[in-house]
């Protein structure tokens, strides 16, 4: 099984010092590893030339942001797995061997993600994918180990291996075989929220999604967008409703499409009282956004295979919010 592991880099000289000697140090055994750069403008193609000579290059010729990135460079790469990691990622020792292993015994599991814990604080676990992702009836993503910013500590409770929603596109790995087929990232959605559109549409045609808790990496989180940055915010939300049009089945879809303005109304109030207006105003823009692209989203839905049925939470927001539950096993 040949593993490929592949690092979106867009000026980030600074994070390929840090963290890319661990990938060399505790993957080179297991995998082939790259550097897709993004038409950086720093030095970094050159540093990672100069000081690890075994990393393979390939340069894109602009910066796509991840969808469109990681789309043009695995179209160069021949491999079974593709793992797509962050360039703010450090990983351990042997992490890849039990994710190559599940690979390897469940031919219908198509996509991977380990245990992802903060690098900030490596008892806590990490906002952007923690121990698996989930959505509930609304769109809205959530995780095992993270629900809105409540970040549970990692004392074994998810060492576990099992089906999720969506892994984190911070540490993903697929079949290539798959990625293709589903025809890569939507790179209309240009970054946050690509990677649960793309588990999705992998559910769709019946793979499954699995976390496996046996490998462990620590992630820094919003090295590129930091979480106070308003356009942060407006990807998030926009790219929600659009995983919403193109994916949610159709008995849900209008009921769930109107409490959608409902709800994203309510956060958008809870900005201005909170004195963030500039987040407030990124959710409009995400909604005149979302309507500028509704119907082009919608021939999208249409040609996508069938929608499955799904044993989704009630609101995330209710229960979080209204009822005060602020870890993933209190939820109903």
């Amino acid at each position: 099984m040949k593993i490929a592991i592949v690092i979106l880099n867009w000026n980030g000289q600074k994070l390929l010092e840090q963290f890319l000697p661990s990938v060399i140090n505790f993957s080179s055994k297991e995998a082939d590893i790259y550097v897709a750069d993004n038409a950086s403008t720093d030095s970094s193609i050159t540093y990672v030339k100069k000081f690890f000579p075994s990393v393979k290059i390939i340069e894109n010729t602009e910066n796509g942001g991840y969808a469109k990135g990681y789309n043009d460079a695995l179209q160069a790469i021949d491999a079974d797995i593709y793992c797509l990691l962050n360039s703010d990622v450090e990983v351990t020792e042997n992490w890849l061997v039990p994710i190559k292993t599940v690979f390897k015994n469940e031919e219908n599991t198509a996509i991977i993600q380990p245990k992802l814990l903060s690098f900030k604080d490596k008892t806590k676990f990490e906002y952007a994918g923690a121990a698996g992702g989930f959505v509930d009836l609304y769109g809205y993503p959530y995780c095992r180990g993270r629900l809105f910013n409540n970040l549970e500590t990692d004392n074994g409770q998810y060492n576990d291996e099992v089906t999720i929603f969506w892994a984190s596109g911070a540490c993903l790995c697929i079949r290539s075989k798959v990625y293709h087929q589903l025809g890569g990232l939507d790179e209309d959605y240009f970054a946050h929220q690509e990677e649960i559109d793309l588990c999705w549409r992998a559910q769709n045609r019946g793979y499954k999604i699995k976390y496996v808790g046996a490998s462990t990496v620590y992630h820094v989180g919003g090295a590129t967008l930091e979480e106070t940055n308003p356009q942060k915010t407006y990807l998030n939300f926009r790219n929600s409703l659009l995983n919403v049009v193109k994916n949610v089945p159709k008995r849900w879809f209008l009921f769930v499409i109107f409490s959608r303005l409902i709800l994203d109304g309510i956060a958008g109030l809870k900005f201005l009282l909170e004195l963030k207006p500039i987040h407030t105003w990124a959710i409009v823009k995400a909604h005149f956004s979302f309507y500028k692209n509704f119907f082009k989203f919608l021939k999208k839905r249409k040609v996508l295979q069938k929608k499955q049925d799904y044993n989704l939470h009630t609101s995330i927001v209710w229960q979080y919010f209204a009822l005060g539950r602020k870890k993933f096993e209190e939820l109903k």
